[in-house]
């Protein structure tokens, strides 16, 4: 499963991020989101967990919960269209 993480603080480096989601299971990647002009994160980031259950329970858990002093927002990843 494919999912968003939003309202990161822009201190959080993509290594914070896998490890925080590693302690619920496997995670396939981590891909902080970085504005390419000032080159620093825009506050949100994908995580990939191939196993649903695994990913189900990150959402469950981490939803609103507060890391780095912002309460993060973690979903399902909608495709784009």
């Amino acid at each position: 499963m494919n999912m968003y993480i939003g309202n990161l603080s822009y201190r959080v480096k993509e290594a914070d991020l896998r490890q925080v989601m590693e302690e619920y299971g496997t995670v396939d990647s981590v891909k902080l989101i970085i504005d390419r002009d000032t080159r620093k994160s825009k506050g949100f980031a994908f995580v990939e967990m191939p196993n649903d259950a695994e990913a189900k329970n990150v959402i469950a858990e981490l939803n609103g919960a507060e890391y780095e002093g912002r309460a993060m927002v973690v979903k399902e990843a909608l495709p784009r269209n």
